[in-house]
């Protein structure tokens, strides 16, 4: 198997194949490493490799298979072909599922169910504040959530998932050894510890245009359904969703703001068929797994928390009532409290420790 995976690895390092070159390789000689020592007359017999020929051969002198997978260990960088054991089986169902997989984290377990959530890098704090949620929900019901770790929605995504003490997969756009968007190497980090970070792509891969929709297809290609927080009308998001359509896979949608551009692509998805998204409930039902544990987390922490509202003082429900399931300035929030600033200071202080509220950068609050 390690031969397998150091020829593997070394073709994949050859810039011009792609899955299906690599696949028509393994099938024609049966072998990554009688594919890689082949001659240019048996190269020549590959319908898929025709004309380029040289330029592997050409390529290949500079490539060392095991320097490179020696790169690998060193850098604790896991692989998985297609004929690994637990290679994950819905990736392998899709068309030109990738040869080969490289990881950093934990492999999930092959009967693990996914599903994943996916959006605008510039999105809404509504939209942020849903994929963390669901993707909360989802984790907590058992699913690992599956995103791109792009900036925005993807983001939520995994955090939502991290806070709930889940699993999560970020699939990426470049090599594993690097981080991009280079502002989530802490997010990246909490990932690979508490899940995993993979690519198809070899080491030192750039996050270029191209990758990105190559990227997406294997975000989908690992999960039951796809859900879409916020997207514009142009937004990658949706290619995530064409692909999971094409994979005969599920396509969900969360409604927004109909004047909101953000929102533009997630209604058309609804009008096209995709199934409306409120809570991690509906995502479960549709795709006929057990939500019964999620009814009951749910169930559970709404009576925790109308126990906590029970227990407020007056001026602390009060307050609570006037402050919204969106953000509102701490100014605001006195003009309409009535109160003074000091009283009604330490009344947010109190509703934010019993986990009723939350702070936001530049002195917002938000009702939980």
């Amino acid at each position: 198997m390690e031969e397998e995976l150091i020829y593997l690895n070394a073709l994949n390092r050859i810039s011009f194949l792609g899955p299906a070159r690599i696949v028509a390789l393994l099938k024609h000689f049966g072998s990554p490493r009688e594919a890689w020592c082949a001659s240019r007359s048996e190269l020549g017999e590959i319908p898929e490799l025709k004309g380029y020929e040289e330029r592997l051969l050409d390529e290949r002198r500079w490539i060392d298979p095991q320097g490179e997978w020696q790169r690998l260990q060193k850098l604790r960088i896991s692989c998985l072909s297609l004929h690994s054991s637990n290679y994950p089986p819905l990736l392998k169902q899709i068309p030109q599922p990738p040869p080969l997989l490289y990881c950093r984290g934990t492999w999930p377990k092959s009967d693990s169910p996914a599903v994943s959530v996916v959006g605008s890098r510039r999105c809404t704090f509504y939209g942020r504040e849903v994929a963390r949620r669901l993707a909360g929900e989802l984790v907590t019901a058992g699913l690992i959530v599956v995103s791109g770790m792009a900036l925005g929605i993807d983001t939520a995504a995994h955090d939502g998932a991290l806070e709930a003490k889940g699993e999560t997969i970020a699939v990426l756009g470049c090599s594993v050894e690097r981080c991009y968007p280079l502002d989530n190497r802490d997010l990246m980090a909490r990932i690979i510890k508490n899940g995993a970070v993979i690519s198809e792509f070899p080491l030192d891969t750039p996050p270029l245009p191209q990758h990105f929709p190559r990227r997406n297809r294997i975000i989908s290609g690992l999960t039951l359904g796809t859900v879409v927080v916020e997207a514009s009308e142009k937004s990658g998001a949706l290619i995530t969703a064409f692909h999971a359509l094409e994979q005969n896979r599920e396509v969900f949608a969360v409604p927004g703001n109909i004047g909101s551009p953000y929102s533009r692509g997630c209604h058309r998805l609804l009008k096209e068929g995709a199934r409306l998204v409120e809570t991690a409930e509906d995502i479960l039902e549709e795709l006929g797994l057990d939500c019964a544990g999620s009814i009951a987390a749910a169930g559970a922490a709404a009576t925790v928390r109308e126990q906590k509202i029970a227990e407020l003082e007056e001026s602390e429900r009060h307050l609570l009532e006037l402050i919204p399931y969106q953000p509102q300035h701490i100014d605001e929030i006195i003009r309409c409290s009535g109160k003074e600033a000091a009283r009604t200071g330490a009344d947010l202080l109190s509703l934010e420790l019993k986990g009723l509220i939350r702070q936001l950068p530049g002195k917002y609050f938000i009702r939980t």
